[in-house]
């Protein structure tokens, strides 16, 4: 069973990663070597299966958040994380596919995501602290802006497969900067709930 499940987590992630997420159960089903009902056997819906590749995506982003914010250069360490997190979208269609999805009412996700701020802000307020960016940047900023910079890239990638490195380094130097004016909006929170307070940014 457990066998199973890691046989179509593994075809999905593939799956969706080249077709998107309209890939049929069948097809994901076809790749793992299973029948389409041992899918379903694990997985209600295709909403539960994308939450769970998700969870996979979002744990390994926490988890090299993590280990960056023990690096002793904190500037190394955001731009690693960025580069890395745009790296891993450009390689898969799934996350910014599904946002503003049903997959995102799945409770894990929800709390994944909150931990992914939480690791983006240990890392942005280390960044801070030193002085390598401007003082008003959050980790929630720096989660949206690897999606940002990413769908900015998307119309190029499939002949300038890189291109996404140039918004990255523009992204970058905004940070930077200590002679911008101030930003016009206060910090946002990523809000998941169907009904978000004014001051906070639903998905």
């Amino acid at each position: 069973m457990v066998r199973n499940r890691q046989l179509l987590l593994q075809a999905a992630t593939a799956t969706f990663a080249e077709l998107g997420t309209e890939a049929s159960m069948g097809e994901i089903a076809h790749r793992a070597g299973l029948a389409k009902g041992t899918v379903f056997r694990h997985f209600a819906s295709k909403d539960e299966l994308i939450a769970a590749i998700m969870l996979q995506m979002l744990d390994r982003l926490i988890g090299t958040a993590e280990r960056l914010a023990e690096e002793d250069d904190a500037t190394a360490a955001l731009t690693a994380f960025m580069t890395g997190g745009v790296e891993a979208l450009v390689a898969d269609r799934t996350f910014c596919e599904v946002i503003g999805q049903p997959s995102l009412e799945d409770s894990g996700v929800r709390d994944a995501i909150g931990r992914l701020c939480d690791a983006a802000e240990t890392l942005t307020a280390r960044a801070r602290e030193q002085g390598a960016i401007r003082g008003d940047i959050t980790g929630t900023d720096i989660v949206l802006l690897l999606a940002g910079i990413h769908q900015t890239a998307a119309p190029l990638l499939a002949t300038q497969p890189h291109a996404w490195r140039r918004y990255l380094e523009l992204t970058l130097d905004g940070l930077r900067s200590t002679d911008a004016r101030a930003l016009p909006h206060p910090p946002r929170h990523l809000h998941l709930n169907a009904h978000p307070a004014d001051d906070e940014l639903s998905l």
